[in-house]
């Protein structure tokens, strides 16, 4: 993985460096792009010798309700040019831990056994942001084999408060 990062590190940079007056909404269309870049199928199309970078370009736009922006366009089209069109995930990920540092903010990942209600999610998200110590953007994914509780992720930290945690622990002790 670390090739990946080291391809994607200088796309992301150059699209933060041209994007720094709308980087809220460089994000929003890239984040977009990157999901729909992320399907195989897609990726087999744009690796494909026979099928032109306009043709791909058409593909992606289509699936967007509105006209994607000129620097979308120009964008994707030197991915494509280049043949990094499958390395567009990753590039999504660097710019939003360069549009976070910016803001002075992470990504947060709560993992979940079961839903989490907006409320109960908002009181989570501000015990976070003090437990952390800065502005937290929070998603929940959903994991069942939790059992209970949560665990949360923000970089490279992780807390975790699951019951599946907490039996592990105990496994543990009682083996020792």
């Amino acid at each position: 993985m670390a090739e990946l990062a080291t391809i994607a590190r200088p796309y992301a940079e150059a699209l933060f460096k041209a994007s720094s007056s709308d980087v809220a909404g460089t994000s929003v269309w890239l984040e977009k792009v990157a999901a729909i870049a992320a399907n195989s199928e897609l990726q087999q199309l744009a690796d494909n010798p026979k099928v032109t970078a306009e043709q791909v370009l058409g593909v992606v736009a289509g699936a967007f309700a509105a006209p994607l922006p000129a620097a979308a366009q120009n964008f994707l089209a030197a991915l494509l040019e280049n043949g990094r069109f499958s390395v567009l995930p990753e590039i999504a990920k660097q710019f939003r831990t360069l549009a976070n540092a910016k803001s002075g903010s992470s990504d947060a990942v709560v993992y979940s056994a079961f839903p989490i209600e907006v409320s109960a999610l908002a009181s989570v998200a501000a015990a976070l942001e003090k437990r952390f110590g800065r502005k937290l953007q929070v998603t929940v994914q959903q994991e069942p084999e939790l059992i209970g509780g949560i665990r949360v992720v923000v970089g490279d930290e992780v807390l975790d408060t699951s019951v599946k945690a907490r039996l592990e622990q105990m496994k543990v002790a009682l083996a020792a």
